[in-house]
């Protein structure tokens, strides 16, 4: 219940508080007095009087609230203005006469731009600017008046560039009058933007003329962004510089490369060189991110205005190296005390011509070195009598005549780089980038020099591997650096180019293969790092590979019949494996025979008999391998899986519907073996002792079981899985449980299938449904006790062996 005080206790409640209202309000009226004797008195101010006490308020943020609400009302009043001027002057002039209109606009704009200052004195700096906002449109609105009315014969655009020049001025002097008018000057700088343009368009210029009203207007941005005063005015001079200074530098780019001659080209040139100075010139006082991007423009507008005028006789692909040229020269920079930000900038605008006129070159180079690889129906139709014949693509050679040259001057750029390095430039990493990049691109020079020129199929083919020689004997000497890699790499995808490139003729698939297998085994042996002499072996592997497949061709054999062939690379493999020191490269070849070996097994795929021999045979290398001890867990596996393998294909293809007859001989012989073997050592484990034994047997009689209509042979294995399975759990092992389990499994589905797609086939339709609804429920209901009894099976599954 709420507390009432007594009249008497309440009545003194009430004096104390009007007392303490009485002292505030005498408080607040004394301080006022002292601001307004200071206001109309402007002397040494008095000391304040000592404040009074006054309980805590909590701060409100009323103030910050009323001070947007007044924003927003500001600029709606003043937005109302605008258009209630401009309604008047373009749709009211009928109803006035001349000297009512003009003394109207007169009125009105001079008392907009007077009732700033005077909104200023009286401490309202926001309806002065929104005052001083509508007074700059109302001069606008004055410009059009008086050309409307005073001087409705004058060219409109000649006018408009005398008014927006006037405007210029008259808006300046104002913001510099006014200083605490952030619009003014920023208008100024905008309206800037407009004479020189109206005057080029009034005088009918020229795009060139174009070029150079803007190109002067962007300049007058950068001066006003570099001296001008306030921030806003800055960004503002600067956003007009960038519009305008990239308007007139495309202009003039265009010009430059669509000029028919040399004296065609000097005009847009001299307009790009002017851009780059302006450019640089603003960006030589700029902050870092603007000095930077401004130096980059003016650095690719010299090389545009420098290299478009020889560059505008020349063809298309001739001007290229020009332009590369001149892009080169730009590093010049150097060698002059320029900002820094100034210096990255023009160096980035040297590598960016370089790279664009390396990737003009680039589709030269891919055509050289994949075009051989189109050709895939001309294999040993016989040797082209050019480059070009067994290349195949639709390149336009003699519009790319230069860019050998171009990758040339590209790498010599590159390599003095990395023989002179810059001390102005960190090193960190970039000498050596420079000088991997030179050997990419005298590299990819070689061929594109080849297609150019046309060269003889039989040189072509020479040049390449002597290429591929000479980049593996710098990858041999060198360490495991990036220009060492950078070879390796331009190395591996020669030999590949010129692999297929050798594909054209039988002699010269010979040659090229041989060449490479022994390029690549001699630069194995000579390598020191372990990486590098591991893939130069796998390399030297692979084109083992292709010469017994071109051997296997070259007999007339099928790709089954091959197949043997190519395993004897595997077999060399596993040879080298064996005496090769270092484990890295050892296992390296071993894994190129692996591959060797799938390969011919996809070679014998289609030969059934064929098959089960490299099968066999690759059973054979891999139990050859894990004789050694450091490969016997690696190897033994595989190999009697190959075994296993080799007699279901066999017994397949032989069409034996009788296959125990064969398997159960080698199935007893195997599991003995497993048995003395597991008896003298216990720990092995019961998938190398038993596990090829039971699934050489299980495994046949399974597929052969799901295709026998009668029931003695289902009947049989299922019988022998369950005894087998049972052992496993008597005995506690993982192979005989599984192998046995999976075999009655499938074996009783098999049988069981019909007489569920019966019963199935009896139920009604919603019987399905509910059923795994409620199987679902009662997995669901029991979910954390199925997840012990799983966690148990799975503890006690590993502890089996």
């Amino acid at each position: 219940m709420r507390h009432v005080p007594p009249p008497a206790e309440e009545l003194a409640l009430l004096d104390h508080e009007l007392a303490r209202l009485d002292a505030r309000r005498a408080q607040l009226l004394n301080r006022r007095a002292w601001l307004l004797s200071v206001l109309r008195a402007p002397v040494a101010p008095s000391p304040l009087p000592a404040p009074v006490p006054r309980p805590y308020a909590p701060p409100s943020r009323a103030p910050s609230s009323a001070h947007g609400t007044q924003n927003v009302l500001l600029v709606l009043g003043g937005l109302l203005l605008t258009v209630a001027a401009i309604a008047f002057t373009l749709f009211s002039w009928g109803e006035m006469g001349i000297a009512g209109r003009s003394a109207v606009l007169a009125v009105v704009t001079a008392g907009a731009l007077v009732a700033p200052a005077l909104l200023l004195r009286r401490s309202l700096p926001s309806t002065a600017e929104a005052v001083a906002v509508l007074a700059l449109v109302l001069t606008v609105l004055d410009a059009v008046a008086l050309h409307a009315v005073a001087a409705p014969g004058t060219d409109g655009l000649a006018f408009s560039a005398v008014a927006s020049a006037v405007l210029v001025a008259v808006w300046t002097l104002y913001g510099l009058l006014l200083g605490r008018l952030r619009t003014p000057l920023p208008a100024a700088v905008v309206a800037g933007q407009l004479p020189l343009v109206f005057t080029a368009w009034a005088a009918g210029a020229s795009a060139t003329g174009f070029g150079w009203a803007l190109l002067v207007t962007a300049a007058a941005d950068v001066a006003v962004a570099t001296w001008g005063r306030g921030l806003a005015v800055r960004v503002t001079a600067c956003a007009g510089a960038a519009l305008t200074g990239l308007i007139s530098l495309a202009l003039g780019l265009g010009l430059s490369v669509s000029a028919d001659g040399v004296s065609g080209a000097v005009g847009p040139g001299a307009l790009l060189l002017a851009g780059a100075v302006v450019a640089v010139a603003g960006s030589w006082r700029a902050p870092g991110t603007t000095a930077v991007l401004g130096s980059v423009v003016g650095g690719l507008a010299a090389v545009a205005a420098v290299g478009g005028v020889p560059g505008a006789g020349l063809p298309w692909h001739w001007a290229v190296l020009v332009y590369l040229l001149c892009g080169a020269a730009l590093s010049a920079v150097l060698r002059f005390p320029v900002p820094r930000p100034v210096m990255w900038g023009v160096l980035g605008a040297s590598a960016s011509v370089v790279a664009g006129a390396v990737l003009w070159a680039a589709p030269v180079v891919a055509a050289a070195l994949l075009g051989p690889a189109s050709v895939t129906a001309g294999v040993w139709s016989g040797a082209p009598e050019g480059f070009r014949g067994a290349v195949g693509l639709a390149v336009p050679w003699s519009e790319s005549a230069s860019s050998p040259v171009v990758l040339v001057a590209a790498a010599g750029l590159s390599a003095s780089l990395r023989v002179r390095w810059p001390q102005a430039l960190p090193e960190r990493g970039w000498r050596v980038a420079a000088a991997a990049g030179a050997a990419v691109l005298g590299w990819g020079a070689v061929p594109a020099l080849l297609a150019v020129a046309d060269a003889p199929y039989a040189v072509a083919v020479g040049v390449e591997l002597l290429l591929v020689a000479v980049l593996l004997a710098l990858v041999v000497r060198r360490a495991a650096d990036a220009v060492a890699v950078t070879c390796l790499v331009c190395a591996l995808v020669g030999a590949m180019s010129v692999g297929l490139l050798g594909l054209a003729a039988e002699p010269a698939t010979y040659a090229v293969s041989g060449t490479l297998m022994l390029v690549f085994a001699a630069s194995a042996a000579g390598a020191r790092v372990p990486a590098v002499r591991s893939v130069l072996a796998c390399a030297s592997v692979l084109c083992a590979v292709a010469v017994a497949g071109a051997v296997g061709a070259s007999l007339g054999w099928s790709a089954p019949h091959t197949a043997p062939l190519v395993l004897v690379v595997t077999a060399a493999t596993v040879l080298l494996g064996a005496r090769l020191r270092g484990p890295v490269v050892s296992a390296s070849v071993e894994l190129a025979g692996a591959f060797a070996a799938v390969v011919a097994v996809g070679l014998a795929v289609t030969d059934a008999p064929f098959l089960a021999l490299v099968l066999g045979l690759c059973g054979v290398l891999a139990a050859a391998t894990a004789l050694r001890p450091e490969r016997r867990r690696v190897a033994g596996y595989p190999a009697a899986a190959l075994f296993v393998a080799a007699a279901w294909v066999r017994l397949a293809a032989s069409g034996v519907t009788d296959p125990e007859a064969y398997t159960l001989p080698v199935s007893v012989a195997a599991f003995a073996v497993g048995h003395v073997r597991r008896r003298r050592d216990p720990a092995t484990s019961s998938w190398v002792a038993y596990g090829p034994a039971l699934s050489m047997t299980m495994v046949p009689s399974l597929v052969v079981a799901w295709g026998d209509p009668h029931w003695l042979r289902p009947l049989l294995l299922g019988v022998a899985a369950l005894v087998v399975t049972l052992v496993g759990a008597r005995l506690r092992l993982q192979a005989p449980l599984v192998l046995g389990g999976s075999v009655l499994a499938l074996d009783g589905l098999h049988e069981l299938a019909p007489h569920v797609v019966q019963v199935f086939d009896a139920l009604p339709r919603w019987a399905p449904p509910a059923l795994a609804g409620l199987l679902l429920l009662a997995v669901g209901a029991t979910y954390e006790q199925r997840l012990r009894d799983a966690r148990r099976v799975r503890e006690s599954f590993g502890r089996m062996r």
